[in-house]
């Protein structure tokens, strides 16, 4: 009879056959039912995540059945910190992609962020759209982001023919859905999601190395306690957003 230290090293590498589980489940050792009841809830989580993935795709499905063959997802990252730029993902995902556990970039933990951003890049179609603080001051927010987004579409290496967007609409000729909480509720722009988040925390990381005093690694440019006590000693940088309040104060004095 095998221990139950070897039958839990078989539960890891997953070398256990259907019919050798089904045995094991009327083996009355403690340490094994132990094993079963972990092993089934693993199991029932997968599925659960895999259930989830496909309620995520129904927008897609739909899109599909209208005809469409080239879907992006489109999804922002920074539209509310006094620093940096805006950043937009765009991401083409092929029909039969999985990632489990794929969901708006904000719920994931920064370790498995920077995982599906991995997966995302290696085995979809995106992009990536940056849109300067110069050119927000320059454009304002709103219309900063539409930008950014069609920078992000453009940096695709196929041409979609229907965009998902995460509640903004784009005057562009294609056809599109703007869909609230999107980031939320379709895979595509989920993934868009994790691309605009990633690429902008790596650019204020690098911005941080520069302006260490502003703790831009950390806050990611949001007006955090630490943030605004830099900004009224030091100023405001290049990277800072003149037209946002805060800022303007401090020029202003």
């Amino acid at each position: 009879m095998a221990s139950i230290s070897e039958i839990k090293q078989k539960f890891v590498q997953e070398s256990l056959t259907t019919e050798e589980i089904e045995t094991l489940k009327t083996d009355k050792r403690k340490g094994v039912q132990k094993l079963i009841h972990q092993y089934e809830a693993a199991q029932q989580k997968k599925e659960d995540l895999k259930n989830q993935y496909e309620d995520m795709k129904s927008f897609e499905y739909e899109a599909f059945r209208q005809g469409k063959s080239v879907i992006a997802g489109i999804d922002e990252a920074g539209r509310g910190p006094l620093a940096g730029p805006v950043v937009a993902g765009a991401v083409i995902l092929p029909e039969d992609f999985y990632l489990e556990g794929l969901n708006d970039s904000k719920k994931l933990s920064l370790e498995k962020r920077e995982q599906f951003y991995s997966i995302i890049q290696e085995g979809a179609d995106w992009g990536a759209g940056i849109v300067s603080s110069e050119e927000i001051d320059q454009h304002n927010i709103y219309q900063a982001t539409k930008l950014a987004m069609k920078r992000a579409v453009a940096a695709l290496n196929q041409k979609p023919d229907h965009l998902l967007i995460d509640a903004m609409e784009l005057d562009m000729e294609t056809s599109q859905q703007s869909i609230v909480k999107g980031d939320q509720r379709s895979v595509s722009i989920a993934a868009a999601s994790i691309i605009a988040k990633v690429t902008r925390d790596r650019y204020m990381a690098e911005l941080h190395e520069a302006y260490p005093a502003y703790q831009f690694k950390s806050n990611q440019g949001y007006g955090t306690k630490e943030h605004l006590q830099a900004l009224e000693e030091f100023g405001a940088t290049a990277h800072h957003r003149r037209s946002f309040s805060p800022v303007r104060e401090v020029l202003n004095k």
